[in-house]
């Protein structure tokens, strides 16, 4: 194998054995409290990840996308979530396809959504399972009340080739509580009107320790916890030395005592601070702060580190946000230690739908 030296920057690196403890310890904290997981690929988009979260006892995964899921189903992945609205003839065409191939569940959120789901999908004898979409506290996508969901579900249960199959949520992080309130009402709403939902999707990595509390959830959905980033550890997820992918830049100028730049800006390393202060953590310095990014330029404020790199040192980032790095690059670097084992494509990059 390779050392990292041979590798051109900017680039991603995977630490592979990271990236097994953090599936492990997932994992077992699921088994543990009896709680299924499908884990969410829209943080990795790598078939060979998403088959071992499989391996490691995941129930199936997610996709975000159509195209992610296509590319899924074609690595023989055959339980795909996907919690998204489907909207237009097109894409109703390639779920259909999907639907053909594999198990695959969406999701609605509006009678629109299902009106354009009944439309494409009439089989009584093959029908597609639709879970309706819950806002309980995001202030994204969903229905706003749980007695909404009820009249949802009526709609999606009412077409013949659609089956109500549950709620769905994605919960603003720490709103444990105000989530499992919401869905404790939905439910208790559908079970009134004779709708047993049979699924309960909750999801999110934030609040991952914490989603045995949401005691009427009946699955889990993480996603970041394969690599976590700085947002991640800055929730408590976990420890920098747990984050499995890291950004290597190299530092292309020292204009100023004070200033660096490296080859790292808005196109490699993504422009979400998540409430935090920079763009990154620099490993081995812990003081310095990435205060600004351009498309191919980072600039570092070195004023507070008493240890400064010079021209054509090689830095690792931990970025603030893992998933929005990976669906900026071609292909990511697997290593282990400081050895490289392989470089692979991101298959389910930039797919569209």
């Amino acid at each position: 194998m390779m050392g990292l030296e041979r590798i051109d920057t900017p680039a991603v690196l995977i630490d592979l054995d990271r990236v097994e403890g953090n599936l492990k310890r997932a994992q077992d904290y699921a088994d543990a409290h009896n709680l299924p997981l499908r884990p969410h690929i829209k943080t990795h988009k790598l078939p060979r990840f998403a088959k071992r979260q499989i391996e490691l006892g995941a129930i199936g995964i997610t996709c975000q996308k159509l195209g992610e899921a296509e590319v899924m189903a074609d690595a023989g992945i055959d339980d795909i979530f996907l919690p998204y609205n489907i909207i237009g003839d097109d894409k109703l065409a390639r779920l259909k396809a999907l639907h053909e191939r594999i198990t695959i569940s969406v999701t609605a959120d509006s009678s629109f959504v299902v009106a354009g789901l009944a439309r494409t999908f009439a089989d009584p004898n093959h029908k597609l399972r639709v879970l309706v979409e819950c806002d309980t506290g995001m202030g994204r996508c969903g229905v706003q009340t749980p007695w909404a969901a009820v009249e949802l579900a009526q709609q999606i249960a009412a077409a013949p080739g659609l089956h109500f199959t549950g709620l769905m949520t994605y919960p603003a992080a720490g709103k444990v509580a105000e989530n499992e309130d919401f869905l404790e009402k939905a439910k208790a709403a559908l079970e009134a009107q004779g709708l047993v939902p049979e699924v309960i999707s909750n999801g999110g990595t934030p609040d991952i320790w914490h989603a045995h509390d949401v005691t009427v959830a009946t699955e889990h959905r993480p996603g970041t916890y394969i690599y976590l980033d700085r947002f991640q550890v800055a929730k408590g997820v976990g420890k920098l030395e747990d984050c499995a992918l890291t950004v290597l830049t190299t530092v292309v100028s020292r204009p100023t005592e004070n200033r660096a730049i490296i080859d790292a800006g808005s196109k490699a390393l993504t422009s979400d601070t998540l409430g935090m202060d920079g763009f990154g953590f620099i490993v081995g310095y812990p003081d310095a702060r990435i205060v600004g990014l351009s498309e191919e330029h980072g600039t570092i404020d070195l004023s507070g580190s008493a240890k400064k790199p010079e021209i054509g040192e090689r830095l690792r980032i931990i970025p603030n946000h893992a998933c929005v790095v990976s669906n900026l690059f071609d292909t990511v670097t697997l290593i282990s230690g400081d050895e490289v084992v392989e470089t692979v494509p991101v298959a389910a990059r930039g797919r569209v739908g």
